[in-house]
């Protein structure tokens, strides 16, 4: 099932259920959803996955920042409202891996691409992000590189 149905019909369980929370982050995706749908990149009416892995990405990152903000302001209650939507958003992403698992990715993809530095970063970062699209935070795997190359 496509997540554009996915969304759909957990919106309708949201509306009957009357979890206003869960329907506001639904409605928030779904509206993310038609603006990609509607634009010049989708021309078949398919969302492609990774576009809706990125989507999802973004609106979690938006969600977090609002959060800091809003923590940063001392309105708590508006930040646990973003951080909820967060946790609702990020069911529908794949499994995140644990930060194990992406070091040794990054580490095979280091000695797949012979890269022995800070000047090969972007080389490294390119392949990494295509694998790991949707399983890992890009700051994350950015570090991981990071840390990598500067100790080889």
């Amino acid at each position: 099932m496509s997540l554009e149905l996915k969304i759909n019909n957990d919106i309708k369980e949201a509306m009957l259920s009357k979890d206003r929370e869960k329907l506001e982050a639904l409605r928030g995706i779904k509206a993310a959803l038609l603006l990609i749908k509607t634009g010049k990149d989708v021309s078949s009416g398919e969302i492609p996955e990774e576009l809706e892995i990125s989507t999802l990405q973004k609106l979690i990152k938006q969600r977090k920042e609002a959060a800091d903000i809003y923590n940063s302001q001392n309105r708590k209650d508006l930040a646990d409202v973003e951080l909820a939507q967060v946790a609702i958003i990020e069911q529908y992403l794949p499994e995140q891996l644990g930060s194990e698992q992406v070091r040794e990715l990054v580490q095979k993809i280091v000695a797949e691409t012979g890269a022995n530095g800070m000047k090969d970063m972007g080389k490294v970062m390119g392949l990494a992000t295509k694998q790991l699209a949707g399983k890992a935070e890009s700051k994350i795997v950015a570090d991981m590189v990071k840390d990598i190359l500067s100790n080889s």
